[in-house]
């Protein structure tokens, strides 16, 4: 399976979390107004943060899967990483807006507690979401979709504030209506703990960061390829849900120019079939005997 063909695979992913987003808000803002929970009425919007996190990635993949062009020479794929940094604003936007309402409501001392059904509704949404984050993690694993293993993350995250939401809507029922206003603000704050966590990692790669461990996995599996001599450099950049790489190795300068062609090509064999990676470019060197002088 092709890079493309694992992109056209994980829209399939952010279709059930789109759906299960759209379901799942309506059912809780629904809910929660009826019921008069705080919490639930935060989860759902925080769900509504989550469909456009989840279009947001649907569009990223659809722009992804536009071939190089002559501006584009590496293909479309960091569009997705755009769109999580797009949707990164959103969701902080809403999460402030949460915790905005859920202070002031404090203040206001409105402490009702909510009714019990509430609790109930929270806790059928998060089994709901925790079988969307189960699908959608296995199939990120299967197709090595960095985006799509997000949004599963995003989707077990959601369970386990629904959960929070549940446990505050049940502590209201035992004389601590106040409770509920406090999973709301938790809520709030996941909301914007999740934004930030989404606008650091895409930063970070659209500014070509990379993680130095992956770094020293990579130069660690050079370095065991027959004829390499020596890793003079080695960098690495993340394009999308794919790894560029780059290495500079000294092979023995007496070898032929098909030989040391050849173990190029061993190299870029090593790194595509043990790290999944989309693009390797290497360039050899001959490696300098002691005493003598060359140009690098």
């Amino acid at each position: 399976m092709n890079a493309y063909e694992e992109i056209r695979k994980g829209e399939r992913g952010a279709w059930v979390s789109i759906v299960a987003y759209l379901v799942l808000s309506a059912f809780k803002l629904i809910c929660g107004y009826l019921f008069a929970s705080s919490a639930l009425l935060a989860d759902g919007f925080n769900n509504l943060t989550d469909i456009v996190a989840s279009v947001a990635v649907l569009i990223g993949l659809r722009i992804s899967q536009k071939p190089p062009d002559s501006d584009h020479a590496y293909g479309h794929f960091r569009a997705e990483t755009v769109a999580a940094l797009i949707a990164s604003f959103i969701m902080a936007m809403v999460g402030l807006q949460v915790l905005v309402e859920a202070v002031r409501s404090w203040y206001e001392g409105n402490f009702v507690a909510p009714n019990l059904w509430s609790a109930a509704v929270a806790v059928v949404c998060a089994l709901v979401m925790l079988g969307v984050y189960r699908y959608n993690h296995r199939l990120a694993k299967q197709i090595n979709s960095q985006a799509l293993m997000a949004a599963a993350k995003d989707n077990r995250s959601d369970a386990w504030v629904s959960i929070g939401a549940a446990i505050g809507i049940i502590g209201a029922q035992f004389g601590l209506p106040w409770l509920d206003k406090v999973a709301a603000i938790a809520v709030g704050l996941l909301i914007c703990k999740t934004a930030w966590e989404i606008f650091r990692d895409s930063t970070h790669r659209l500014t070509d960061g990379f993680d130095q461990k992956e770094l020293t996995d990579l130069r660690s599996s050079v370095a065991r390829v027959p004829g390499v001599e020596m890793i003079k450099d080695v960098k690495a950049r993340v394009h999308g849900s794919h790894v560029l790489v780059d290495v500079v190795i000294e092979v023995d300068g007496g070898l032929s120019l098909i030989e040391g062609h050849q173990i190029c090509d061993r190299v870029e064999e090593r790194l595509k079939r043990s790290h999944n990676i989309m693009h390797v470019h290497v360039h050899v060197e001959p490696k300098m005997e002691e005493g003598t002088t060359g140009s690098p």
